[in-house]
């Protein structure tokens, strides 16, 4: 008896594993639809706030809507705009940088060779290229913006989702039945998703501008185009703020020397230190629920499948992920191990369970 219990587990197990990886096989295969799907939720849920702000002032629904909407559009041609113009200035000004950069690189080993010290030029040319490295950025800020290829499509999705979503709880409920234990907590991980992307988006914007204007401080040039490179990886957790410090540092070595880029440096450091230890966690407290590891292996994850738009939104996936493991009891192991603390907190559906089995007793 015991032997056939074990079969069937393991039998379980097994064809848990495949179905698990016929479903990522899935998502890598129709990642192009999904990535157009995601990036419309993504504005789509960032809209719901101004919606219904306009909707409190008595505002109509579909005028709000269409003004949420507008902006967004407004925001995206700004976005294009700066990005055309910037990556243009930058192909022009790429023989003065070079010629710079030779400059400097020849300061530095006449400095060092005053000290017995002595390397080659190619070796500091791989790695201070300042082509290679704003192709990297272009690649990267590319990369984001081939999401918005479609933007037609995308804009048409995220006003009929502004349209449906006071419609969504009613629809649920219909759907699968009053249960009021399970929509509360369902109501209550939209809220934290919501919440997260909210702030997390405000945060990121804070960071841009601030960069943006120390760089301007300094006479870096592209200043805005290096705060929008700094908002956009600000949303990439753990790597983000070390990938965008690297092509200010370049340009601003390259412009003014090794003193102008330490403070270039500084700048960054100072405002990833105030944001990300004392704002982030007054504003957003700890309610996303996940460990360091998790977080930094679900980029990993989550950015090989999806790519650049995986890492954007790889927190508010491993979230769901938790969510959908939690409400099982045969799975809410895995969603212990994807926690920060040893031990979940008690949901209400398994509070309810809890009473009930009391009760027989």
């Amino acid at each position: 008896m015991t032997e056939q219990r074990d079969s069937q587990r393991n039998l379980r197990f097994l064809a848990i594993l495949a179905a698990t990886v016929v479903i990522i096989w899935g998502i890598y295969q129709a990642r192009s639809v999904l990535v157009l799907f995601l990036v419309s939720v993504f504005l789509a849920v960032l809209g719901m706030p101004p919606v219904f702000w306009l909707i409190r002032k008595r505002i109509p629904s579909a005028l709000a809507i269409l003004i949420v909407v507008a902006g967004m559009i407004a925001v995206l041609l700004l976005v294009g705009l700066v990005l055309g113009t910037s990556i243009g200035s930058f192909s022009a000004a790429l023989p003065l940088y070079q010629a710079r950069l030779q400059e400097h690189i020849l300061g530095i080993k006449t400095l060092l060779a005053g000290r017995g010290v002595e390397f080659t030029d190619k070796i500091v040319l791989d790695y201070l290229n300042p082509g290679r490295v704003m192709g990297l950025t272009a690649g990267l800020l590319a990369g984001m913006g081939s999401a918005f290829s479609n933007i037609v499509l995308i804009l048409l999705t995220v006003t009929f989702i502004l349209f449906e979503a006071s419609s969504f709880p009613v629809k649920f409920r219909s759907a699968f039945g009053d249960r009021p234990m399970v929509f509360q907590q369902f109501d209550r991980f939209v809220y934290d998703i919501k919440r997260y992307m909210v702030i997390q988006t405000g945060i990121s914007l804070t960071t841009g501008i601030l960069i943006a204007a120390w760089l301007t401080v300094l006479g870096v040039d592209f200043a805005v185009l290096l705060g929008l490179l700094a908002f956009l990886l600000n949303y990439v957790p753990n790597l983000g703020s070390i990938i965008a410090v690297i092509p200010a540092f370049i340009l601003a070595f390259i412009q003014f020397g090794i003193g102008r880029a330490a403070l270039t440096v500084a700048g960054y450091l100072a405002v990833g230190f105030v944001i990300g230890n004392v704002v982030q966690p007054r504003l957003m407290g700890q309610k996303l629920g996940l460990s360091t590891l998790v977080v930094f292996l679900s980029l990993i994850f989550w950015g090989s499948l999806l790519g650049q738009i995986g890492m954007v939104l790889c927190v508010p996936f491993t979230m769901a992920a938790k969510f959908a493991f939690e409400s099982s009891e045969s799975t809410r192991w895995i969603a212990v191990f994807l926690g920060n603390d040893t031990a979940l907190e008690v949901t209400p559906l398994e509070a309810k369970r809890k009473r009930k089995n009391v009760s027989k007793e």
